[in-house]
């Protein structure tokens, strides 16, 4: 239970710190007459701003209320089955997921239009992809992680499949 809190305190802190930066320094460059985005790695990597109200590739964007919901709904299971979890591969993956979840919650619960309709602050930029944020690299590595671990047979509980 600890690795889970923990992971997902770090994901949380770190996606929220990333966002604040984003809004006070990337955000200025794209208004009018800004420089627009920071290109890392030329057109491969670049730092942007943008305001997502819908969720993954901006699908859904009228839904916004249904995904807070949603993400709700996936803390309390997580939180409920973390209390059976006795793998740290398992608690990593849930803690992470948890993690990027209430970061973007967080997001939907404080910034405009209202509570549980906002939008939240993507910034990170490839080719021939939706911009995105820390939050939802966290829940993409920890789907990646269950799928592995599944795959291995490990189960929540630590024991391996012979």
């Amino acid at each position: 239970m600890l690795v889970l809190v923990g992971v997902a305190l770090g994901v949380v802190v770190i996606d929220q710190l990333t966002k604040a930066w984003a809004i006070s320094a990337l955000r200025p460059r794209l208004l009018a007459g800004g420089e627009g985005p920071v290109e890392i790695i030329g057109s491969l990597l670049r730092l942007t701003y943008t305001q997502n109200t819908g969720a993954a590739f901006s699908l859904g964007t009228s839904y916004t209320w249904i995904f807070s919901l949603i993400a709700v709904a996936v803390a309390v299971v997580i939180l409920r089955t973390a209390r059976q979890l006795t793998s740290i591969a398992w608690a990593i993956a849930f803690g992470g997921l948890l993690g990027g979840l209430l970061g973007n919650l967080i997001d939907r619960l404080t910034r405009e239009p209202s509570p549980g309709l906002g939008f939240v602050v993507d910034w990170i930029q490839l080719p021939n992809f939706p911009v995105f944020n820390v939050a939802d690299m966290s829940i993409t590595f920890s789907a990646v992680l269950m799928v592995v671990l599944a795959l291995r047979g490990v189960d929540y509980k630590g024991a391996v499949a012979a």
